[in-house]
């Protein structure tokens, strides 16, 4: 169990830590000689059936708020240290607001220096303590009154803080390993070593399961040894605080704030969608851009505040937020986090990460806040079904890997929610709400049913062009996997690149299909330069309108393209030019001059191959190159 200190400065956190373990966490020279705690101390008691205490110092000094966020983030147990001749304290008061808003839910209180205190003093202190916990998680804790220097009622407190250990409940080993690093430092002969409380998961030596990576940074990371609570170990777990000694990395790339994570457990982002709740003594109101520091992990960075469900937040309110940073910043759902204002001498508010990467468009649109609505649902009850009525694109694997924090595997997925798998791998799975899906995949029949009707000549459509007619805000993978599912399913046919419904249909009489074979010979003689209809029927001695009439036909077969009005490629030709694109690197594209001396064209006939290619989604311009949608699902085997 790791115990953290909290209190005013010079109100006897260090010497009570002191009394408790024997350790002496004012480590450096500085905080010696003035005798005030600057950085944060750390001090372990070894108790029976295997169980430690581990005790953070945090400085209690007002410009020093930074490092107390910082070490109180991933405690379990909050040790309220009041000394009894000053009672309550500025950073008394503001140090109970921090531990509330990181979400902790125990500790007890503890009055110092009960020898400096005469008896009238001690129970004005009694009473302002009654008075500013009322209304705070520490309420009802149990209070102690000692004398660390003499160690009166030290053997009660450690008593009690021992029986604590021995009834706290484990971490959840089972989700994604992640250390916020709160200090790095160079040992001789060993290397960096970098110390943090894990905030998740377990991390074993000889496993070769799980990744590390150094984050936001996002560079991979071995491990050489552990010390877990000050011991050495083989395991890191979730709620231990541990020093990792890493290989082939310098400090000077480390700093305070970076995690030491599971690969999978952070994508980097600049906007962080958050519940921020205000406390009740703001001056001043939150507004849209105003800097804010901002206190997460153990990381201290400073960002701009926008409010999405108002413009402005007054004191007290709880709203949602994003908070938008200079540089990529690492987060994952639930955690929690404090902001202070921009002269950092003021703690505003605080709460919980909704999403660790939102979006800088549509941020405040009914359907986003209905999202966060159901991602803070999610968070309190563990309700799956609100979440993924929510999402109509479903939550892909990766995400929901990240809401909660470990093995989907183990998950209880509702009957009302099903896996959609684009391919083999667990990692492109979406699990989506069956309503939801059913929806989309009647709402794709819809739009080609009407394109059916406005196109009827046309043998239906590309899947780049359908997409964008119908959802081109859903992710690539899930599109395919829809299509694919409507195709299964007989719901849809697929003829040459076209996408149609079974109902949509051509067939010929036996003179036609004899005439449609000439046409196809003759189009494909022509390779990159078929004749005109006007060729066609000149050649066939038939008439031009009975030609464009099995045009249309052999188009909606897909055995022919039309590039222009009255000019039809063969089905072969045409998926020859798009793998001579594609052959190009796929940011360099090609040009129109390219194009047309490869193929020995004019500039009139090549620019109409490649408008075509444009016209049916396969390609974009991008100034005078030519370059593969990175979306198409055209010409791809």
């Amino acid at each position: 169990m790791i115990i953290g200190t909290a209190g005013h400065i010079d109100h006897g956190k260090t010497a009570l830590v002191r009394a408790l373990t024997g350790v002496n966490t004012d480590r450096l020279k500085d905080e010696q000689e003035r005798g005030i705690t600057i950085s944060l101390g750390y001090a372990y008691q070894q108790l029976e059936q295997n169980i430690t205490l581990g005790f953070v110092d945090v400085p209690g000094h007002e410009g020093l708020i930074h490092t107390m966020v910082a070490g109180a983030t991933g405690i379990d147990y909050a040790m309220l240290v009041v000394a009894a001749d000053d009672g309550i304290m500025p950073q008394t008061l503001e140090h109970i607001a921090i531990l509330s808003l990181l979400g902790l839910t125990q500790g007890c209180v503890v009055i110092t220096k009960q020898d400096k205190a005469q008896p009238e003093q001690l129970a004005q202190t009694q009473a302002q303590l009654s008075q500013a916990l009322a209304n705070t998680f520490l309420n009802t804790a149990p209070r102690f009154l000692v004398d660390s220097l003499s160690g009166g009622g030290i053997p009660a407190l450690r008593d009690f803080l021992q029986q604590q250990a021995q009834q706290q409940k484990f971490a959840n080993r089972s989700g994604l390993f992640r250390l916020a690093i709160d200090r790095a430092f160079t040992l001789s002969g060993q290397g960096t070593v970098v110390t943090g409380t894990v905030h998740g998961g377990a991390f074993n030596l000889q496993s070769s399961d799980i990744k590390l990576r150094l984050m936001p940074a996002n560079t991979p990371i071995r491990v050489r040894s552990i010390h877990a609570q000050n011991l050495p170990s083989t395991n890191a777990y979730a709620g231990q605080r541990c020093a990792l000694n890493i290989a082939n990395m310098p400090k000077e790339a480390i700093e305070r704030g970076d995690w030491l994570a599971d690969e999978r457990c952070f994508t980097p982002s600049i906007r962080i969608d958050v519940q921020l709740q205000l406390l009740n003594n703001l001056t001043q109101p939150i507004i849209t851009w105003m800097p804010v520091h901002v206190h997460m992990g153990a990381a201290h960075v400073m960002a701009h505040v926008v409010p999405l469900s108002k413009e402005t937040l007054q004191a007290g309110e709880q709203a949602y937020a994003q908070l938008v940073f200079d540089s990529p910043q690492c987060a994952m759902p639930g955690d929690r986090f404090i902001i202070r204002n921009a002269q950092a001498k003021q703690t505003l508010g605080g709460g919980w990460v909704l999403d660790a990467n939102g979006p800088d468009r549509k941020r405040r649109t009914p359907a986003r806040l209905s999202w966060l609505a159901s991602i803070a649902n999610y968070l309190t009850d563990q309700q799956l079904l609100l979440l993924l009525s929510q999402a109509p694109y479903g939550i892909p694997y990766p995400d929901l890997q990240r809401l909660i924090h470990g093995d989907v595997e183990q998950l209880v997925i509702p009957d009302s929610a099903l896996w959609v798998t684009p391919t083999t791998n667990k990692q492109s799975a979406v699990m989506m709400d069956k309503s939801q899906w059913e929806t989309l995949l009647s709402h794709i029949e819809d739009t080609l049913k009407l394109a059916h009707q406005r196109y009827p000549d046309e043998p239906g459509i590309g899947a780049d062009r359908l997409r964008r007619m119908t959802a081109p805000a859903m992710p690539i993978s899930l599109w395919q996997s829809a299509l694919q599912t409507l195709v299964q399913a007989q719901r849809l046919n697929l003829q040459g690149a076209w996408y149609h419904l079974p109902e949509h249909t051509v067939s010929f009489s036996e003179q036609e299909q004899q005439l449609a074979e000439q046409i196809l010979l003759l189009s494909h003689q022509g390779q990159y330069d078929p004749p005109w209809v006007r060729e066609l029927a000149s050649l066939l001695d038939i008439p031009e309108q009975e030609i464009r009439q099995l045009g249309r036909k052999l188009v909606q077969q897909g055995k022919l393209y039309q590039v222009q009005p009255d000019l039809l490629y063969h089905h072969q030709h045409i998926e020859q030019l798009a793998q001579l694109m594609r052959q190009r690197p796929k940011d360099q594209g090609i040009k129109a001059a390219e194009l047309r001396d490869q193929l020995a064209l004019g500039r009139k006939r090549t620019l109409q191959i490649l408008e075509f290619f444009q016209r049916i989604g396969y390609s974009r311009r991008l100034h005078d190159r030519h370059v593969i949608r990175p979306d198409n699902l055209l010409f791809t085997s």
